[in-house]
């Protein structure tokens, strides 16, 4: 095997596992300790927007490549091993991929917070 076919079977299963804890957040068997941080980590996977964009050099990636395996890795240690057995199961039987519009709007609503924050303080710091 080469290390390409390595990492396309790894990406595979973090979509698996992420549509796994997207089905364990509503999962009633699910702590409601552990399903807001799964339900956290599932809807920034989905999420059609990055806290980061892709197009900034390196740090653009750190989200994709470090923050969401390991939120990942964390929230399957959070969920209940026969639950995350039967969501395994049932994700392993769906094609689609659930899209996180709510996830993209607390990105959007930081960005412009970041965005207002920055304004105001070149505002005060160039101020005359």
């Amino acid at each position: 095997m080469t290390v390409l076919t390595d990492l396309e079977k790894r990406v595979r299963q973090l979509k698996t596992e992420t549509v796994a804890l997207y089905l364990a957040a509503r999962h009633p068997d699910t702590p409601w300790s552990a399903k807001i941080f799964v339900a956290g980590v599932a809807a920034y996977a989905f999420s059609p927007i990055d806290l980061i964009p892709d197009f900034i050099p390196v740090v653009g990636y750190l989200d994709d490549l470090i923050l969401i395996p390991l939120g990942i890795a964390i929230a399957i240690k959070l969920v209940p091993a026969p639950v995350l057995a039967e969501c395994r199961a049932s994700a392993a039987l769906r094609s689609d991929k659930p899209v996180s519009r709510a996830a993209a709007a607390v990105v959007v609503m930081i960005w412009l917070a970041l965005a207002a924050f920055f304004v105001v303080w070149a505002v005060e710091a160039f101020a005359l």
